[in-house]
């Protein structure tokens, strides 16, 4: 028996952490409750604020409900208006995470399998790009794009996201294909596969965990995105911009106002719950590659 196949089936050491302090532990409980209270709170207060009416809330604005009204989430949910803005929010994120992955994929993996001149100068390029605040770039945007005639277009909006969105992917995705072994390559290519076969065909494959955090990312961002929409179109387009037209509108019924900010926030809210656990994994195997 080799020294190789021993050390492969030597038992591996695990070190046991000491018993965690109660002063670390009650800081730990503080930190979850005070981070609970901050994130959560005001979220019950919007949405229970939709369930009253406006002199309910002006009589008693920390109160519960009474009567529950229903009218004001009705409403809203029976507005074309409002479903008009949710389907615009929705298609621009999809067109944006869709340029994000396929762009950010292709790029993360020539910077990954690739050895060339000025590649790791070309990856903190991209790395710098976490740092770059959309507004610093909003007027020479707004030039570019009504010269490219793209005001008034959802993909004068959709295109820009997906720029902003290209750093964290391929900061995401280069560690994951970087850490895929090389021999899996050389298997590939002695079977015949080429280099963008085995991109699509193995690379990809093995990156789902990535790819889904990236795309994640990438589809929140585009759906929260205010600033794009206001610069590309006169007239509110997008979830974000019908909410601050919305308490425009009706900013004497603060209860209506409540119910559509809610709601707006809704959708996100519960794709990013259902996906926390995708997001956590791509990211920890981001940190491993």
């Amino acid at each position: 028996m080799t020294s190789l196949t021993l050390a492969t089936r030597a038992p591996k050491r695990v070190r046991r952490r000491g018993p965690q302090s109660p002063t670390g532990t009650a800081l730990a409980y503080l930190a979850g409750v005070v981070i609970v209270v901050i994130t959560v709170v005001p979220l019950l207060f919007v949405l229970i604020g939709g369930f009253r009416t406006t002199a309910q809330i002006n009589a008693s604005p920390t109160g519960l409900p009474h009567p529950w009204v229903l009218e004001n989430y009705r409403v809203i949910l029976t507005s074309s208006t409002f479903w008009r803005f949710l389907l615009h929010s929705a298609l621009i994120a999809v067109v944006a995470t869709a340029l994000a992955l396929g762009c950010g994929s292709m790029a993360a993996f020539a910077l990954s399998r690739y050895s060339f001149f000025g590649r790791d100068a070309l990856y903190g390029f991209f790395t710098i790009g976490l740092l770059f605040p959309l507004t610093v770039a909003a007027l020479p945007l707004y030039l570019w794009l009504r010269r490219l005639g793209l005001l008034e277009n959802m993909f004068g909006v959709a295109i820009p996201e997906a720029a902003f969105s290209l750093s964290i992917t391929i900061v995401i995705l280069r560690p994951f294909m970087r850490a895929i072994p090389g021999e899996l390559e050389d298997a590939a290519v002695v079977d015949g596969t080429s280099k963008l076969g085995f991109f699509w065909r193995v690379l990809l494959p093995l990156s789902k965990p990535a790819l889904t955090t990236v795309a994640i990312l990438a589809f929140v961002t585009s759906w929260n995105f205010y600033i794009l929409p206001l610069l590309v179109f006169n007239n509110p387009y997008t979830l974000p911009q019908g909410v601050a037209a919305f308490q425009t509108q009706y900013s004497q019924d603060t209860a209506r106002v409540f119910a559509f900010t809610f709601l707006s926030i809704l959708p996100t809210l519960v794709f990013f719950t259902i996906a926390e656990r995708r997001i956590v994994g791509g990211l920890t195997g981001a940190v491993k590659g």
